[in-house]
């Protein structure tokens, strides 16, 4: 079978590194809580930035947001070798800017997930995934984005949302955590 994953919030924990990096950069303690309860894939409200600072932000930190020592969840690692071991082939697909893409996949690798060159996707933005996924005839995918998901309604790839608190109204199979996770 062939399965698709999203990287970031998906298989690794980029929002919440990215909080504590906003926490000591702005010299603030904003607590987990609070990152916990926000609607938005964005973080910048949690600090009182308005759109345009927190954008700011984000962009001005993303060599240490995204090649730092940010986790993945745990279990995602175990689970995608996991599949790869029952002979399943695994491809990824970032909207990652197209920039980053050869250090995000040596970075991937790093972090213990096994990549094929031909298999990793990057630099589209999220609403070209779907192109992507149609393409590699995908028997299932899984991000955690509302605005990538809801572009796959209508594809017969099955579908998952790996659980965060931006996308609680999608409404799909969800990954709450990869250790408990199962078919």
């Amino acid at each position: 079978m062939r399965f698709g994953f999203d990287i970031d919030d998906t298989l690794i924990n980029l929002r919440e590194h990215a909080f504590h990096i906003y926490n000591k950069k702005l010299n603030q303690n904003v607590s987990l809580e609070i990152f916990q309860q926000l609607k938005t894939v964005e973080i910048h409200e949690a600090f009182g930035l308005d759109k345009e600072q927190g954008n700011q932000m984000w962009n001005s930190l993303l060599e240490e947001i995204y090649f730092t020592d940010c986790p993945a969840f745990e279990g995602a690692t175990d689970f995608v070798n996991r599949l790869v071991q029952d002979g399943h082939e695994i491809f990824y697909i970032t909207s990652r800017p197209a920039n980053y893409c050869p250090k995000t996949r040596n970075w991937v690798v790093q972090k213990g997930f096994p990549v094929e060159d031909a298999h990793f996707y990057c630099g589209m933005q999220d609403h070209e995934k779907i192109n992507i996924i149609k393409e590699l005839k995908l028997d299932f995918y899984f991000d955690d984005k509302p605005a990538v998901l809801e572009t796959l309604s209508d594809v017969p790839t099955k579908v998952f949302v790996k659980d965060q608190s931006y996308n609680q109204h999608v409404n799909i199979p969800r990954v709450k955590s990869w250790v408990d996770f199962n078919f």
